[in-house]
């Protein structure tokens, strides 16, 4: 037998590199891979009248949509453009609203 090792005990002592390495990419890296998809349809999908949060926590309603950038009205009369990166969530205007909040 060889001394420092064959083939067989090199591949056995990589072996738990590589299943670390297929964990990895499937436990972490592919769910966020698809969340991105996900989010990038959400954001190009969004229309006027959709409420939206944007990262900061401020939640309004789209006025008016261009290609990178939304404008959202946060009060009455009050309209702030934001680019579409910003917004973390978005619920159609058909969407119910929740129970402790006044309907508009």
């Amino acid at each position: 037998m060889n001394p420092s090792g064959g083939l067989e005990q090199q591949l056995i002592g990589i072996a738990p590199i590589i299943l670390m390495v297929v964990l990895f990419y499937f436990m972490l890296i592919r769910p966020q891979q698809k969340r991105q998809k996900e989010h990038l349809a959400t954001l190009n999908n969004i229309k006027r009248g959709d409420n939206v949060v944007l990262s900061s926590g401020v939640i309004g309603k789209v006025v008016r949509v261009e290609d990178k950038e939304v404008g959202v009205e946060i009060a009455q009369g009050v309209t702030v453009k934001v680019r579409k990166a910003m917004i973390t969530e978005v619920s159609a205007k058909g969407e119910p609203a929740p129970a402790n909040d006044p309907k508009n």
